[in-house]
């Protein structure tokens, strides 16, 4: 999979590279839109852009990865390419993320956060079939220092 970012969105956006700067870029941008900071666990990610006009996001990593979440036992595979639209509390169209589920992979298309707060996040695949989990499932710590060492080039 691989996908070409328009010329215009490009131009519009706000864009990073180098895996440091995209970790913090990407997590701020999360938490800023309500979503749990550790929602997007990629690795060694070259690129990063954000459009705010449009919502389109996107991340390239050097290779997929598959991150275990722990506290739900569950394996999600990020492709070496990620992209959606992520507004308040939403992400929709994703593209690039699997989750295990019964030994099958499966594509998830939209990821929010209800409304009013009840504490969950809800995933939901293509066919309209979902999963909550807990926020709290999601949210990583970060040290303070750190997040304010890392220059915007």
């Amino acid at each position: 999979m691989s996908f070409v970012v328009a010329e215009d969105v490009r131009k519009r956006a706000k864009m990073y590279y180098g895996d440091e700067i995209c970790q913090v870029k990407s997590r701020e941008m999360l938490k800023e839109m309500g979503l749990p900071n550790g929602l997007l666990c990629l690795k060694d990610i070259q690129e990063c852009g954000y459009d705010k006009e449009s919502g389109f996001v996107w991340l390239k990593q050097k290779k997929s990865y598959t991150h275990k979440f722990e506290k739900i036992g569950r394996l999600v595979s990020y492709a070496p390419e990620v992209s959606c639209h992520i507004e308040k509390g939403k992400i929709t169209k994703l593209v690039g993320v699997k989750s295990k589920y019964l030994m099958i992979w499966i594509g998830i298309s939209d990821i929010y956060v209800d409304d009013p707060p009840t504490g969950n996040i809800t995933f939901q695949i293509p066919s309209g079939q979902f999963k909550k989990h807990p926020i709290s499932a999601f949210d990583i710590e970060e040290d303070a220092k750190e997040s304010k060492q890392v220059k915007e080039v």
